[in-house]
C-alpha cells in the first residue's frame, strides 16, 4: 500500500518563510544531535536559520544557537497560548528563511492532561504551524519492521504530514538497502542514511545535556557532526520538503510581566536557564536587562530595581558561590532595601539557607528565604504546572529538578490551579520557587 504523502494544507493567513520538524517515534533517536548537525550543515550553504525546540527544554536550544549562530526559541502546546505561539512563529519567520524545530520526545507524547492548546506533543506545533516532519527513526534492532512503523506514524494523524525520513543508527551497507527497501513499499521518502559513530554523541547529565557553554569543543563537535550529517544525508532535499509557516493572525500576549524597568539577570553556568522568549518578551516592554555572573563574584548591578536568578546547576558550584561575598552581599542588601529578588529553581534554592550536595556537604546561601535544599537525597520532580499567585495572576510553567526539600516554611508564593498543592516562598518581595514559568495562562 502506497501512503499519500501529500495532503493539502489548509491556507494560512501569512507565509513569511519555510520550515519543517524534526521529530521521532520515541526519545533516543538521536534528534537533538541531528538537529544541530543539520543547522549547521545549513547555515554552511548560506541560510539562515530560525531554530525552535518543542516542549520546556533549556539545554538542546543552547546547542541550536551555537549551531545556527541566533537564538532558539522554545515552543509549548501546554504552557503557551496562541497568541505567544504567533508572535514567536512572528519573529522566526521575519529573522530566519528556513526554520528549523527539534521536536520533544515522540511525535505524539505529550502531558497526560491538556494544557492550553494541547498536550504539549511535538505534533501540535507541527499542525499549528502547518509545518512538514522529518521522522527520524532509531533503527538499531529493526529491520524491514521500519515500514511498519513509520506507516502506523503516517496514518495516526491525517493532519500531520510526514514528508521523509531519516534512518539512523545503521549498522551496514546492507541493513540501509534493507530499511530503504522496506520504505520504497510504501512510498516513503528516505532522506538520509546516518551509520552508528560515536561523535555523534554528546555529554549528557541528569537534567539532559551538558550545557553548551561548558565545553571548548563544542563548536568544533558540532562541525564533525555537520560534516557526518552532509556525508550521510541529503541537506538540500530536506530544505526542499520544507512549507511555508503559516501565522495566524494574533493578539499580542501579555506573557510575564517584567520583574523590574532594570532587571539585573544572574548568567553563567550556574544560572543559565533563562527563555529566550521570556528575555526577548521583557525587552520589548522596554525593560532593561543587565548580566553578571556570580560564580565569578559578581554582584548585580546597583542601579536595578529586580534581581532574577535563574535555574541552572547551582548545586556543582555550590562552594564557590557560598564563598563569593561579593554576589551574596548585593543580593542581601537588594533585598534589605526593598527590591524584587526572585529565583526559580536553581536560584530559588541559591536564596534558601543552605544547599546541601550530592556529596553531603552542606553549603550557605543567601539565606533570604526559609529554605533548606539537598541533592544527597535525590528525588526526580517533573511536570509541568499551573499555577495561581495570591494576587489572582495564573501561569504556566514546568518543573524538573533531582533536589530534595529538607526545609521549605513560611508563605506559598503559588498555589496549583485547585488549590491543593503550593508551590514556593516569599518573604517581602523575595519570592521564588521550583517552578520555571513559561506564560501567562
Amino acid at each position: 500500500m502506497t501512503l499519500s504523502i501529500n495532503p493539502s494544507f489548509s491556507p494560512c493567513s501569512q507565509s513569511l518563510a519555510k520550515g519543517f520538524v524534526l521529530a521521532a517515534p520515541h526519545s533516543g533517536s538521536g534528534k537533538t544531535t541531528l538537529s544541530i548537525g543539520l543547522m549547521r550543515a545549513l547555515k554552511r550553504r548560506g541560510l539562515d536559520i530560525s531554530p525552535a525546540k518543542v516542549g520546556p527544554d533549556y539545554i538542546d536550544p543552547q546547542f541550536h544557537e551555537v549551531a545556527s549562530g541566533v537564538p532558539s526559541f522554545n515552543l509549548d502546546g501546554w504552557a503557551m497560548g496562541a497568541e505567544t505561539l504567533n508572535s514567536l512563529g512572528e519573529v522566526m519567520a521575519r529573522d530566519g528563511a528556513l526554520c528549523v524545530i527539534e521536536g520533544v520526545m515522540g511525535l505524539f507524547d505529550g502531558a497526560v492532561k491538556p494544557g492550553v492548546l494541547g498536550h504539549g506533543a511535538t505534533c501540535e506545533i507541527a499542525k499549528f504551524f502547518k509545518l512538514p516532519v522529518i521522522l527520524v527513526v532509531d533503527c538499531a534492532g529493526m529491520g524491514q519492521s521500519v515500514a511498519a512503523l513509520v506507516k502506523g506514524f503516517a496514518e495516526f494523524d491525517k493532519d500531520v504530514h510526514i514528508a521523509g525520513v531519516i534512518l539512523n543508527k545503521l549498522g551496514s551497507l546492507r541493513h540501509v538497502s534493507m530499511m530503504e527497501h522496506a520504505l520504497e513499499q510504501i512510498g516513503m521518502p528516505v532522506v538520509g542514511a546516518i551509520p552508528r559513530f560515536e561523535e555523534m554523541v554528546l555529554p549528557s547529565r541528569h537534567l539532559g545535556l551538558v550545557q553548551a557553554t561548558e565545553s571548548s569543543e563544542t563548536d568544533s563537535q558540532i562541525d564533525r557532526i555537520a560534516d557526518h550529517v552532509e556525508a550521510h544525508i541529503s541537506v538540500d532535499r530536506i530544505a526542499e520538503l520544507a512549507r511555508p509557516f503559516c501565522i495566524e493572525e494574533y493578539y499580542p500576549s501579555e506573557g510575564i510581566s517584567p520583574l523590574g524597568q532594570h532587571i539585573a539577570v544572574a548568567e553563567d553556568d550556574a544560572f543559565r536557564f533563562f527563555y529566550p522568549h521570556l528575555k526577548r518578551g521583557w525587552s520589548e516592554a522596554q525593560a532593561t536587562l543587565s548580566f553578571f555572573s556570580p560564580l565569578n563574584d559578581e554582584a548585580p548591578n546597583e542601579s536595578a530595581d529586580a534581581i532574577y536568578l535563574p535555574g541552572g546547576y547551582p548545586e556543582l558550584y555550590a562552594g564557590r558561590l557560598a564563598a563569593s561575598d561579593n554576589f551574596m552581599k548585593g543580593l542581601r542588601t537588594a533585598a534589605t532595601d526593598g527590591k524584587v529578588v526572585y529565583g526559580e529553581c536553581g536560584g530559588y534554592m541559591t536564596l534558601g539557607s543552605g544547599l546541601i550536595d550530592k556529596d553531603g556537604v552542606r553549603h550557605k546561601m543567601a539565606d533570604l528565604l526559609p529554605l533548606e535544599t539537598s541533592f544527597s537525597k535525590r528525588k526526580l520532580h517533573l511536570g509541568y504546572r499551573h499555577v495561581k499567585g495570591a494576587d489572582g495572576k495564573v501561569f504556566r510553567g514546568h518543573e524538573f529538578h533531582y533536589a530534595s526539600i529538607e526545609k521549605e516554611e513560611g508563605e506559598a508564593l503559588f498555589s496549583d490551579a485547585e488549590g491543593q498543592s503550593h508551590y514556593g516562598l516569599q518573604r517581602e518581595k523575595v519570592s521564588g520557587s521550583f517552578v520555571h514559568l513559561i506564560d501567562a495562562a
